[in-house]
Formats: C-alpha cells, sequence, structure tokens
C-alpha cells in the first residue's frame, strides 16, 4: 500500500542555477547534494518545516530519460509550458510581494478563484507553479460535479 508522497521531480535546465533560485529566492532548504557517479548528481531541496516532501532538481537525460526524450524535454522546460505543481502559503498577496522583490517572475499576480487565493510563477528553467492561498472552507476532497 502506497502511504505517501515523499519525492517530486522537476526537470530543469541547470542545477546549480536552480538550487540557487528554489535556496535563494524561495527560501527552501537544501536536503541533498550529492554526485551519484560520472555526470549524474542527486539535488534535492523541500520547503522548511515540511520534512517529508522534497523536490528533486534534474537536468532531463540518462538514466531516467532517453538522449531523444531528454532534448524534448529541455526544450518544452525551456519553452516554459510544463506546470509543475501548486507550492501552498498562508497569505498569497504577502508571498507575492516578498518573491517578487527577490526577482521571482510572476506570469500572474494574486487573483480570487473557487479554491481560495492563487498566482502563478516561473522558476528559473521555465516551469511554472501556482502559489495558492486555500479559501476558507474550502475541501479539497469534495466533489466538483
Amino acid at each position: 500500500m502506497i502511504t505517501g508522497l515523499t519525492i517530486s521531480t522537476v526537470w530543469v535546465l541547470d542545477q546549480d542555477s536552480a538550487l540557487k533560485f528554489y535556496t535563494e529566492k524561495l527560501g527552501f532548504e537544501l536536503r541533498y547534494d550529492v554526485e551519484m557517479g560520472p555526470g549524474a548528481r542527486w539535488v534535492t531541496v523541500g520547503a522548511k518545516g515540511q520534512p517529508d516532501h522534497s523536490l528533486t532538481l534534474m537536468i532531463p537525460g540518462p538514466p531516467a530519460v532517453d538522449p531523444e526524450s531528454a532534448q524534448q524535454l529541455r526544450a518544452l522546460v525551456a519553452k516554459g509550458v510544463l506546470g509543475a505543481g501548486v507550492m501552498s502559503t498562508d497569505d498569497c498577496e504577502a508571498t507575492y510581494r516578498e518573491l517578487s522583490a527577490r526577482g521571482v517572475e510572476f506570469v500572474q499576480g494574486p487573483t480570487k478563484r473557487p479554491y481560495g487565493i492563487e498566482a502563478l510563477f516561473r522558476d528559473d528553467s521555465g516551469n511554472w507553479f501556482s502559489l495558492t492561498q486555500r479559501g476558507e472552507g474550502f475541501d479539497e476532497s469534495a466533489s466538483w460535479s
């Protein structure tokens, strides 16, 4: 039985640049930065106070991805068409101001949605994320139909 999700992959174009972005601009903490052999590096970061989930910052390529697919994946990341997930905040507008001041590129400012307040930003590779403040009484398990 699966009991949880502990690591999610974010495809990046440069691990050093991504590590700097996630730690210095988003305020994540470095979890691991380990050489895994020639040309392979395992880099994970995570939100402070959430030790049970990390993001692994991976460059597309072998052994996880064949060379042709890696080239296509790098092009999609660079084009900015891949959404990597949702990051939560207690105050979307304040976090938007804080991250904007650190140089994070937002493609949409805080906007009211049925589920709360959401802003959209890109990491330094081009991946986009939702920054979401859940609305009061929003139940993610409830049916949307």
